[in-house]
């Protein structure tokens, strides 16, 4: 793995590059960070409570700190005054927070806008458009609130057609946002594109959304941090929930050093979700590795061959999508699918796939040295879409997760939909916070086979078909 990552301090052990959530009972303990290219430029994180070291009592005890943990933290005191318990198992947002692209998009979940209507119909449609445009409005509300800086690219989203067969469906997608859900996004031709923006050689158009923003991830995790502790919240890494118990209405949470004895517990622990945390959670959502490279800054001769003039965030139509963007200080990143295993994370031909894909869209970067190169894993729900939800009346317990890849702009909003939850407010009435996150119970493990086969079946239509 390429890396340039230093730390001044360091947890105490080291990062496990193989790790799979499908196999291992447990994250780790207080392990490092991956050496991600936003981990290497964030500085030294703020300050945190450090591991649990004694019995304690919490109204309320959020497990994992990463984007959605840290939004339920800070909105349980902003808007109910509830001072939360966050226990994370390694360093804080050590997770997807610190691995993903650091894409913002108006969406959530795998399924664009029409799939939403052949799901649900046009009303249910209609205001889970409301719900997301409202989520963006909360994330834009916390990066510009003043109290942190993550570095945001805003100015929209490009969704860019791989090939010239991708255009007529691109085309209807732009048309139904405008027409049914009064979201006014573009087409842009290639020479539009080419001209204006930049010249990826593989585009044959885009849609341009209005709404997108690209992030420092490192810097907006450890933002948020901040803000829940200046809150009243207590942040604890190295304390991952080893058991768990409930006896009368109180969750006993395991942990290395101490019991933590909880009234209610909201789990934000996503694609790194232990197998055998609580089975309310097990088997419930598909981890799924993605890649990611970051290039040396270019020079002004390779920007210009480029023809880079947007730093808009990027995505193209293939199913096994590329999303990538020109960062603030002049290097490329790129991301995409990865492994199918842990065991097989580090494996170089995965490396040169995504390497390939960003020479393909770019061929004077051809043989650009990579400064930063990581995988991490997406917590992809077996029907695409997020679940912010209390799954056992009886009990309580909630989660929010599933966001397929989409959740760095929508887990603001999901956080503080569980915290709404966790205070005792009913359920929104959409489909998302009424039913469970689905489950395939044991045959989940078994469905790598069967990824095996689609990501085959995907190469082959996004590239030769």
């Amino acid at each position: 793995m390429l890396t340039e990552l230093t730390q001044a301090k360091s947890p105490k052990n080291q990062y496990d590059p193989a790790y799979d959530p499908m196999v291992d009972e447990s994250p780790g303990r207080y392990r490092d960070y991956c050496p991600t290219y936003w981990i290497a430029t964030a500085g030294d994180p703020p300050q945190d409570d450090g591991p649990i070291t004694a019995d304690i009592d919490a109204d309320v005890v959020v497990i994992g700190s990463g984007y959605t943990g840290l939004s339920c933290a800070i909105h349980l005191a902003k808007e109910y005054g509830i001072k939360a318990t966050v226990l994370e198992a390694n360093s804080v947002a050590w997770g997807c927070s610190t691995r993903n692209g650091g894409q913002a998009q108006i969406s959530s979940g795998r399924l664009k806008r029409s799939q939403w209507i052949q799901r649900w119909g046009v009303d249910v449609a209609r205001r889970m458009h409301a719900e997301v445009a409202e989520a963006f409005d909360l994330f834009r509300s916390l990066i510009y609130s003043g109290e942190f800086d993550c570095d945001p690219q805003d100015g929209g989203h490009l969704y860019i057609a791989h090939k010239a067969k991708m255009m007529p469906a691109l085309e209807a997608e732009s048309h139904l946002l405008n027409k049914t859900f009064g979201y006014r996004t573009r087409i842009v031709g290639r020479e539009e594109l080419h001209r204006d923006y930049l010249r990826d050689q593989e585009a044959a158009g885009a849609m341009h959304e209005p709404d997108g923003v690209g992030v420092h991830a490192a810097k907006l995790a450890f933002g948020y941090l901040a803000m829940a502790r200046r809150l009243g919240a207590k942040v604890h890494p190295g304390s991952p929930v080893m058991g768990w118990q409930t006896r009368g209405g109180i969750h006993y949470l395991k942990t290395p050093g101490g019991m933590v004895r909880a009234r209610s517990v909201a789990i934000a622990t996503a694609a790194y979700t232990s197998p055998g945390m609580h089975h309310l959670t097990k088997h419930r959502l598909m981890p799924v590795l993605s890649n990611s490279v970051v290039t040396r800054p270019l020079t002004a001769q390779e920007r210009d061959a480029c023809g880079f003039k947007t730093r808009l965030v990027l995505t193209d139509t293939r199913t096994l999508r590329h999303y990538y963007r020109l960062l603030p200080d002049g290097r490329v990143q790129i991301g995409s699918r990865s492994a199918i295993t842990g065991a097989d994370a580090d494996n170089p031909r995965h490396l040169s796939l995504l390497v390939e894909g960003l020479y393909r869209k770019f061929p004077a970067l051809r043989g650009i040295k990579l400064d930063y190169s990581w995988w991490g894993w997406v917590d992809v729900s077996h029907d695409m879409m997020p679940r912010i939800f209390q799954p056992d009346p009886g009990q309580k317990i909630y989660y929010a997760m599933g966001y397929g890849g989409n959740g760095v702009m929508y887990s603001a909003q999901a956080g503080r939909r569980l915290a709404q939850l966790v205070a005792g407010e009913p359920p929104i009435d959409l489909p998302i916070f009424r039913s469970p996150l689905p489950s395939h119970g044991p045959l989940t493990p078994f469905r790598r086979i069967g990824q095996r086969a689609m990501y085959h079946w995907y190469a082959l239509k996004d590239e030769k078909l």
